[in-house]
């Protein structure tokens, strides 16, 4: 009887314990958020009132710019020519994107540890720092960011350079992450998904030690740090710009799938190895669907990533007691730049261009080998051979490495195939205006910008047939075809021959229908709709 009790009452105080353990972690994210947030106070202060000095010294400056230009003489022709010279896919003049709202004033954060690339993800970013700039201009956009080799100088030197971005230095701050190191695959050779993704809850820590946003984004696909982030500060908004999912069933029927261009682990679910990493994906799935479920704010970038992450995340959103729907915001593209300053008609050469940067899931190796192919069968009648040009931006050592190994498999056409590494924007104008085939060999490419630009600047685009190229890009227009998809290897090769073979007039009236479809994808588009949601983000940090 003695014993009877005894267990009865172990049993009892573990259901008790069971019981208020979410209680106390609860009480010990919201003891420890609230310690954060005490000790980065001074760092906040100190950055808004920098912030305001700073904007009130170029405010001086610009008076004094716009009082020495107007003391100048300038005709009413010259005058009226500049009101009048509007970009294509720009606003009617006199229209502004979005109402001005000066009386916010808190500090947004954006967490984004490679914001110094130059790749797609960057140019979103900016992008979308812009527009809070233009919506928001008294508050203060802070980037996490772990590039630690470039200053504030330099990263918007870049930004200008490569995304023709201009933001108000005045507003915008970098805080630098030291534990950058544990989100690189590198780090985790074995469980890299589950990895990466322990090691952005530390770089999440890192930012949050270094200061406490008023609203958290993350724009980046690490959401785990957003679910850190909930833990500590409840009140706090949350919102996230998905590129892709971190996994999806896409992911996981490939594992059984014999097509090596089906992303990087086509073919590895056989086996008792390759049945544990099925289970352990389902298991990380589940996982990543609890993640989304803390999300305020969700925005995809393709109508591709909205399906797949609606299939994860949904559920849990609305157990959350999550109102908003997961949008889909169009990355923004050059298309009103591209359109002003690349006439369709330009004089092209037979060049096909791929610009993406030098990583395994962009399939540089698949487009060589279709190249290679396509020169094999080329016949003196079709004219010079073509060329192959290969643009992108080189990160690290790894992307390094990858380019080296690239170049040896180009060696034997190595005459027909050019590098072009770190591309400044006026350079990447000149090949989209001269090139003629846009190419894109990334299985299921999340978006792809790259595409947009090539149908903006009136390239003929062969790409991957999957994912956002195929749902959202290189669709029919007026009922006729804007490109060619490509799934293998071969594929790609027969692409690569029909749209260089099309006659004058239907190769013309393609690259028309391409550039009609950008304007889907322009600067101001994306503006408009991502500040559509960053007003939400901002209502919910005034209700709370």
């Amino acid at each position: 009887m003695a014993l009877l009790t005894t267990l009865l009452a172990i049993l009892a105080g573990t259901s008790l314990f069971v019981g208020l353990l979410p209680y106390a972690v609860w009480f010990v994210g919201r003891l420890v958020g609230t310690s954060l947030y005490s000790k980065t106070q001074q760092r906040r202060e100190l950055l808004l009132n920098r912030a305001k000095n700073d904007a009130k010294e170029q405010t001086e400056k610009t008076s004094v710019t716009q009082s020495q230009k107007a003391s100048s003489s300038t005709s009413l022709d010259e005058e009226w020519e500049k009101v009048n010279k509007t970009p294509p896919g720009s606003p009617p003049q006199g229209k502004a994107s979005q109402s001005v709202d000066e009386s916010y004033s808190g500090i947004i954060g954006f967490f984004h540890p490679f914001c110094n690339a130059g790749g797609g993800g960057e140019r979103v970013l900016f992008a979308a720092i812009l527009a809070t700039q233009q919506r928001y201009p008294n508050a203060l956009c802070v980037v996490y960011t772990g590039d630690h080799d470039a200053s504030k100088e330099q990263i918007l030197t870049n930004v200008r350079n490569r995304f023709n971005i201009d933001l108000k230095p005045a507003r915008i701050s970098f805080l630098y992450l030291s534990t950058r190191e544990y989100v690189l695959a590198s780090r985790w050779p074995h469980f890299t998904l589950l990895g990466q993704s322990l090691g952005s809850l530390i770089m999440g820590w890192d930012a949050f030690g270094l200061l406490v946003p008023d609203i958290f984004i993350d724009t980046m696909g690490y959401a785990f740090t957003i679910a850190l982030c909930k833990w500590l500060f409840p009140w706090m908004p949350t919102g996230a710009y998905v590129h892709y999912p971190t996994i999806s069933t896409d992911m996981l029927s490939s594992l059984h799938d014999e097509v090596g261009n089906r992303g990087l682990n086509a073919g590895l679910g056989k086996g008792t190895k390759g049945k544990a990493k099925q289970v352990y994906w389902e298991l990380f799935a589940r996982l990543y669907s609890w993640v989304g479920g803390q999300v305020d704010v969700v925005m995809t970038n393709s109508t591709w990533t909205q399906r797949h992450i609606s299939s994860l995340w949904t559920r849990s959103r609305t157990k959350s007691g999550k109102t908003h729907d997961i949008s889909v915001v169009y990355p923004p593209c050059a298309v009103a730049e591209l359109q002003e300053k690349i006439p369709v008609s330009s004089p092209r050469s037979n060049t096909l261009l791929y610009i993406a940067q030098f990583r395994p899931e962009k399939m540089h190796h698949v487009i060589l080998d279709a190249f290679a192919a396509l020169l094999k069968q080329w016949t003196p009648a079709q004219g010079s051979k073509p060329k192959l040009i290969l643009v992108g931006s080189v990160r690290d050592d790894d992307d390094q490495k990858r380019v080296y190994k690239l170049r040896l498999q180009a060696q034997e056409i190595r005459e027909n195939v050019e590098f072009v590494i770190n591309a400044k924007w006026p350079q990447i104008l000149e090949l989209l205006k001269s090139c003629s085939v846009g190419v894109n060999g990334m299985w299921n490419e999340h978006f792809g910008i790259g595409v947009v630009e090539y149908q903006a600047a009136g390239l003929i685009s062969v790409v991957n047939n999957s994912g956002g190229p195929r749902e959202d890009i290189v669709v029919d227009v007026d009922g006729k075809p804007t490109g060619f998809l490509a799934s293998t290897t071969t594929e790609f090769t027969d692409g690569f021959a029909k749209a260089l073979s099309l006659s004058t007039e239907d190769a013309l009236a393609m690259r028309h229908r391409a550039r009609k479809g950008s304007l889907r994808f322009s600067e101001y588009v994306f503006s408009t709709a991502w500040t559509t949601q960053l007003e939400r983000l901002v209502e919910l940090g005034r209700r709370s």
